[in-house]
C-alpha cells in the first residue's frame, strides 16, 4: 500500500512535502518525497491520496482506562479498582480490558493507534498496565507489550477509599509506608532468587512477589498517580530510593516546580485537563502545564486518562495545550513520539521511520485543531478507518 501527496510529519526527521509512504507486510517499508520514491504499484496494491492533508504516525494515548472501565455499563463494566486491599501488584490489565468497548471504536476514528492501559488509583499499588493496539476482537492479539508499567498511586484517592473501610491507608504517610513496605519484601525476594539460583538450589515462587521483578530491574517503570507537588516529590523520593524508573502521571502541580522536575530526570505525563476540579488535588489543574515543563526540558506526554475525559479528545487536549504555551511540534510529539518513549515502545511506534510498525493516521489539517477530520487510520498495514465509507454509510471503523 502507498499513502501518497500531503504531508508527511515522522516525528525523527523533520516533515516531508508532497509525501511518499509505502508499506508492506504491516510494516513502514519506504518514506519519502515524490521525487525519491516513485509510486509503481503492484497489481492489487492500494494507492491511498493525502493531498493537502497531514500524514502522522498513529496517536498514542499514554495513560487511560479504556476497555477496563467500560462506556455505558456501570459496576458491570467496571475492572478498573480492586479496592478490597491497598496492595495488588499482580493484577494485570490484560484479565480486564474488553476490546468490544465503544471507546476503542472512537479512537480508531480519531487516529488514535495504540494506548498504555492498566487500573486506576484507588490502590497504593494497583497492578500492571499493558501497551495496547485499538482495534481488534481479542486483547491477546492487541498487545505491544505487557506488562508495560506497575501503578501505584499517591495522595487522594488510595486515602478516601481506605479510609472509608476504616483501614489503612487514611494518610499519606501511610500510602509510602506501604509502597516502601512492599518494595522491600520484593527486593528482599529478588535478592533470595539470585541467590538460590547462583547456588543452583530450588526456590519457591511467589506469584505476588514476582510481577516487581520487571520493576526492580528498570525493565519497567512505577507509573505514580500523583497530583499535588508533595505527592509527586514522595513518587520522586520513592524512586530514588530503590533505584526504579518512573513516570510522573498527571502531575497536575507540576508547572509549580517545573525546574526541579527538569532537574530529576523523569518524564510527565499531564491530564485530563478537560476534566472538572472535582477533588482538592486536581484545584490547580491547568492546560499550560504540559507547556511549562515542556519548555523547562521534561519530555511531557498528554493524556486524556480516559473515560475521565473522552479519548477521541486526546488531539483536542494537546491542542488546547498548545494554545496555553505548548509550542506546536511539541504538541505534535506530546501524542506521537513522546508517549512511545515513556511507555516504552518506541522501537515499533511513535514516528514514521522504515521498519517500525504501520500504524499511520491520515487527517485533512491539524488533529488539534477541532474542525479537523480523520480521514484514515492504519493499523499493522491495514486500513481500519476510512473516513469516505463512513461518510457513505459504509462500514467506517472496522
Amino acid at each position: 500500500m502507498y499513502i501518497v501527496g500531503g504531508t508527511i510529519k515522522t516525528m525523527a526527521r523533520g516533515d516531508i512535502e508532497d509525501g511518499v509512504l509505502r508499506i508492506r507486510d504491516g510494516k513502514i517499508a519506504e518514506v519519502g518525497n515524490a521525487g525519491q520514491i516513485p509510486v509503481a504499484p503492484e497489481q492489487g496494491e492500494r494507492v491511498i491520496r493525502a493531498d493537502g492533508g497531514l500524514i502522522l504516525p498513529g496517536l498514542l494515548e499514554a495513560h487511560c482506562h479504556m476497555g477496563i472501565t467500560e462506556e455505558k455499563k456501570g459496576m458491570e463494566g467496571d475492572d478498573c479498582n480492586e479496592t478490597v486491599d491497598p496492595v495488588t501488584p499482580y493484577l494485570r490489565a490484560v484479565d480486564a480490558i474488553n476490546p468490544m468497548d465503544a471507546a476503542f471504536d472512537d479512537a480508531v476514528r480519531a487516529g488514535i493507534t495504540g494506548a498504555m492501559v492498566g487500573p486506576g488509583s484507588s490502590n497504593v499499588v494497583g497492578g500492571q498496565f499493558a501497551f495496547i493496539k485499538t482495534r481488534g476482537r481479542r486483547i491477546d492479539d492487541l498487545i505491544v507489550k505487557a506488562p508495560a508499567a506497575m501503578k501505584v498511586a499517591f495522595g487522594e484517592n488510595p486515602k478516601v477509599n481506605y479510609s472509608g473501610q476504616n483501614k489503612s491507608p487514611s494518610t499519606r504517610m501511610a500510602i509510602a509506608g506501604m509502597l516502601r513496605k512492599e518494595l522491600t519484601e520484593a527486593s528482599q525476594y529478588l535478592r533470595r532468587k539470585e541467590k538460590a539460583r547462583q547456588a543452583k538450589e530450588e526456590f519457591e515462587i511467589d506469584f505476588t512477589k514476582e510481577c516487581w521483578i520487571p520493576v526492580l530491574r528498570r525493565e519497567i517503570p512505577l507509573k505514580a498517580h500523583a497530583h499535588r507537588v508533595d505527592d509527586i516529590f514522595t513518587a520522586i523520593r520513592i524512586a530514588r530510593e530503590f533505584d526504579l524508573d518512573l513516570t510522573l502521571d498527571h502531575c497536575s502541580e507540576g508547572h509549580l516546580v517545573a525546574e526541579e522536575l527538569a532537574a530529576e530526570g523523569y518524564p510527565a505525563i499531564v491530564g485530563p485537563d478537560f476534566a472538572s476540579r472535582n477533588k482538592i488535588e486536581v484545584q490547580n489543574v491547568a492546560f499550560k502545564t504540559a507547556g511549562v515543563l515542556n519548555r523547562a526540558g521534561v519530555m511531557t506526554a498528554v493524556t486524556t486518562d480516559h473515560p475521565v475525559s473522552l479519548i477521541k479528545s486526546l488531539p483536542l487536549c494537546a491542542g488546547l495545550a498548545v494554545k496555553s504555551g505548548l509550542p506546536l511540534e511539541e504538541g505534535y510529539k506530546a501524542i506521537t513520539l513522546y508517549p512511545a518513549l515513556i511507555c516504552g515502545v518506541a522501537d515499533r511506534l511513535g514516528s514514521i521511520e522504515v521498519g517500525k510498525d504501520a500504524d499511520i493516521a491520515v487527517f485533512d489539517g491539524n488533529p488539534m485543531e477541532i474542525f479537523t477530520r480523520t480521514l484514515y487510520t492504519v493499523i499493522d498495514g491495514e486500513v481500519v478507518y476510512d473516513a469516505s465509507e463512513d461518510a457513505a454509510g459504509g462500514i467506517g471503523a472496522k
